[in-house]
């Protein structure tokens, strides 16, 4: 089982703080959000191979470290993940992006799928599954669960707010995924909501609330 990856950058601590507020804005919040996934993407991409390639500069030629012919697909689930998504393809946009829609029934809390639409050289490519919510960890685990059947090359979970509960079910579910997370928070309420949390992000993004 994989210990979660807490990115507590100063910058991405910073940018929480605002968005945990009832009082920040949709656009602010929506703003917010693409920033912190665009710095957590450092740390989700920390261990991508490198190789010597030869360029030539304005002076000489040198040799320079590149990326090494890892291909990238991001996967936001629908909709909340969709907040997260420009940050990440602003680091990387070479990615191919697939989807994954979940809604969460209001009465069990369990996780359904309504659509799963992936890249079709999925097989080929490091997925990195992006979510701002980690709450039960139903629709996490239900989501890397699509995923699988298409034989990815790796998979990570990318989110900016987690509840320990909801990490314990998904490492449990799937003890070979590594999750990234800004923060671990106290707990889940008798609703399902992470506290503190930041509320419904969903609704936050989007201003349906």
């Amino acid at each position: 089982m994989l210990k979660p990856i807490v990115t507590d950058h100063p910058m991405i601590c910073h940018k929480v703080a605002i968005i945990r507020d009832k009082n920040t804005p949709s656009k602010d919040f929506r703003q917010l959000v693409s920033e912190i996934a665009m710095l957590m993407c450092y740390e989700a991409t920390r261990d991508l191979p490198l190789e010597d390639v030869e360029i030539e500069t304005p002076m000489c030629k040198t040799t320079c470290k590149m990326i090494k012919g890892r291909t990238l697909a991001f996967v936001p689930i629908l909709r909340a993940g969709l907040g997260m998504c420009d940050g990440m393809l602003a680091m990387v946009p070479a990615a191919k992006v697939g989807h994954i829609g979940m809604y969460r029934d209001p009465v069990t809390h369990t996780p359904h799928e309504y659509y799963c639409k992936l890249p079709s050289d999925i097989n080929h490519r490091d997925v990195i599954l992006l979510d701002p919510m980690l709450a039960t960890g139903g629709s996490a685990i239900d989501a890397v669960n699509a995923i699988k059947k298409h034989n990815p090359k790796s998979i990570k979970f990318v989110c900016i707010i987690s509840s320990p509960e909801g990490i314990e079910a998904f490492s449990n579910a799937h003890p070979d995924v590594q999750i990234y997370t800004a923060s671990i928070d106290e707990c889940l309420n008798e609703d399902k909501y992470i506290i503190p949390g930041l509320g419904d992000a969903g609704d936050r993004i989007f201003g349906t609330k």
